[in-house]
């Protein structure tokens, strides 16, 4: 795909990713790894009587699956040799996953950009829903560099 029809893309939807389950396993091991042991993420009997009746997903446990999901909904581009992650312009965390629930992810390209040295600066508005559920959990303005 060349930087026009890259460019192109500005201001499109993508796509929407599959549904993904968020089960207490999933949340515990994100806990495991990260050390945060809150009490809302990982106890479902004193978080049955929290503010959520019951655990939810840790925020940054929902922003950790970005790329797998995002990665359902990516843009083909050939001859690519190199894609990195290069951050977030905006994150927030308006409504909470409880667990047991299902989440995808929805990406829209907000901007292309020439970076120089045949790289290409892409942001995406990644939406992340919860199922049954209004209000997303998560939206993030993620960047995302490629390399050809």
């Amino acid at each position: 795909m060349s930087f026009a029809a890259l460019k192109a893309l500005e201001g499109q939807d993508i796509g929407t990713s599959d549904w993904l389950m968020v089960d207490q396993d999933r949340v515990d091991a994100f806990a495991d790894a990260t050390l945060d042991h809150q009490w809302i993420h990982v106890d479902p009997e004193k978080a049955a009587r929290g503010p959520f009746r019951g655990t939810i997903a840790h925020g940054y446990l929902t922003v950790s699956l970005l790329p797998y999901l995002g990665g359902q909904v990516e843009v083909s581009l050939d001859g690519l040799k190199m894609a990195i992650n290069y951050g977030m312009e905006r994150l927030r965390f308006p409504s909470p996953v409880p667990v047991g629930s299902r989440v995808r992810v929805h990406r829209k390209v907000l901007e292309v950009s020439d970076v120089g040295s045949g790289g290409v600066q892409v942001k995406n508005l990644m939406t992340v829903e919860v199922e049954g559920q209004t209000k997303p959990a998560c939206v993030a303005e993620t960047l995302s560099r490629y390399y050809f």
